[in-house]
């Protein structure tokens, strides 16, 4: 997998973590209630989940290719066809969040309530493992060794999944003010549906080398 491989994949995957969803907006809630060291029980429970989904769909992409690698190649050009159509959804998504956080304050909390919490937020979500399953093909290389590519992949996801919820949990408050700002949150659908879009097209069309 090459530097620049790596670098798009890694791009993509923060944009597409850090846009607002249920987890972002928890991470966002906790932070507020229970301040940024509480938020990290939080930031675990989305991770685990993430994980788990993220393991299910290398798992059977695994499998995939282990039987066929024309299977594996055309789910590759399904997943590029995928990427594309969110990316055009995105690309024209409405302006208007609507986001709302409970300001009631509970310092008391457990690690193990708030983890468990976002564990489940996170994993009540399959279109996680429809969007991993989409994903993963496009940077994997089946003439080389796919484990180590597996791994690569899988390690960016968990430093990036971490890292937007204890972003939202530390910085969420300005974020959301920014975001909730109808041109900014424009400005920021069309970033990323754009670079969904061109990823999806860019991978396809084999105009990117791995």
């Amino acid at each position: 997998m090459s530097l620049e491989f790596i670098l798009i994949y890694t791009a993509t995957v923060f944009i597409a973590s850090i846009t607002p969803g249920p987890s972002m907006i928890l991470a966002l809630n906790h932070g507020i209630k229970y301040g940024a060291k509480r938020t990290l029980a939080t930031a675990f429970g989305n991770l685990t989940a993430t994980l788990i989904q993220a393991f299910l769909s290398i798992a059977g992409l695994g499998a995939i290719l282990l039987q066929s690698e024309n299977v594996f190649n055309i789910i590759k050009y399904i997943g590029a066809i995928y990427l594309i159509y969110i990316g055009i959804k995105t690309f024209f998504a409405p302006t208007d969040l609507a986001l709302q956080v409970n300001e009631n304050n509970n310092v008391y909390s457990n690690f193990s309530k708030r983890y468990l919490e976002a564990f489940f937020v996170t994993a009540g979500n399959p279109k996680a493992i429809i969007f991993f399953t989409a994903l993963f093909p496009q940077f994997i290389d089946t003439q080389h060794n796919t484990m180590f590519q597996f791994i690569i992949i899988f390690s960016i996801l968990a430093v990036i999944a971490f890292s937007c919820m204890m972003i939202y949990g530390i910085f969420g408050h300005s974020v959301m003010r920014l975001l909730n700002k109808a041109k900014v949150t424009k400005i920021f659908n069309c970033l990323v549906g754009t670079t969904l879009i061109g990823m999806g097209i860019g991978l396809a069309t084999g105009k990117v080398e791995k």
